[in-house]
């Protein structure tokens, strides 16, 4: 990569749901769906903050905890907008930390080190507004199940998050967690998908609505797959977007 490219790198102006409208805009629901499905990075849990800030805040970035979880979302929309797939992080990584203030002079060590410390088993710490949304979905008796791009980690660390699991447990029941490790397929390979349909034979792919926080992966994925694709957009980075934005999981739920 060339350094100047990321400077070049615009966020492209990037959605609503359980009851949803097309109006390219977030926040304004008006169509109901019969099943959910969520990623799992970006959705239900983050890298951890706790262990990038302190990391970060050696090269001058700001370890606040909003600071971060801003980061990860700007870091997803350079990703997206760059079209790159699951492999390659070098946007996300330099937008990450030009995000929470790295200056110009720290940022290639800066992101060269979050390259190497955000591994799969960091993305643990759970969004405190969706984990408190799946149980407001659950309580309404939405089923739900999880389609995730890992590393053969996810079921196991969303459990011990206490955020999601099959079956019983400490936190929220879902029908599936599917991990790419595991079976083979890498969204936006629709075939990821199919392996979480077969939980969910009753219903009409259509009216069945997948969460995530990237465009290339998610929304094209989910498309793809024949799914109602929403994009997490809380801080209306891809605006005018042709497809479905919320703000949050809250968004999901009837008002």
């Amino acid at each position: 990569m060339e350094n100047g490219r990321l400077s070049r790198v615009k966020l492209r102006p990037a959605i609503d749901a359980v009851r949803h409208e097309l109006s390219g805009q977030t926040g304004r629901v008006s169509r109901s769906f019969d099943a959910l499905l969520f990623d799992a990075g970006g959705i239900l849990v983050l890298p951890d903050p706790t262990v990038l800030a302190p990391l970060l805040a050696y090269y001058g970035g700001d370890p606040s905890l909003d600071r971060h979880v801003r980061a990860h979302y700007r870091g997803m929309a350079v990703k997206s907008a760059a079209g790159s797939g699951e492999t390659f992080w070098d946007e996300y990584n330099h937008a990450y930390v030009d995000s929470v203030g790295v200056s110009s002079e720290q940022l290639i060590a800066a992101a060269a080190m979050l390259g190497r410390t955000r591994s799969a088993a960091l993305w643990r710490w759970p969004i405190p507004t969706s984990v408190e949304a799946l149980w407001a979905l659950a309580a309404r008796g939405i089923p739900l199940g999880v389609v995730s791009n890992a590393s053969g980690q996810i079921e196991e660390v969303l459990a011990s998050s206490g955020v999601c699991q099959v079956g019983e447990g400490k936190g929220v029941e879902m029908r599936v967690i599917v991990d790419s490790h595991v079976v083979g397929f890498t969204k936006p390979d629709p075939r990821i998908f199919d392996v979480a349909l077969a939980h969910f034979t009753e219903f009409d792919r259509s009216r069945i609505a997948y969460i995530g926080d990237s465009v290339t992966m998610d929304i094209g994925g989910a498309r793809a797959a024949g799914l109602h694709p929403i994009l997490l957009d809380p801080h209306d980075d891809h605006a005018g977007a042709d497809f479905d934005r919320i703000r949050s999981l809250s968004d999901l739920l009837d008002r």
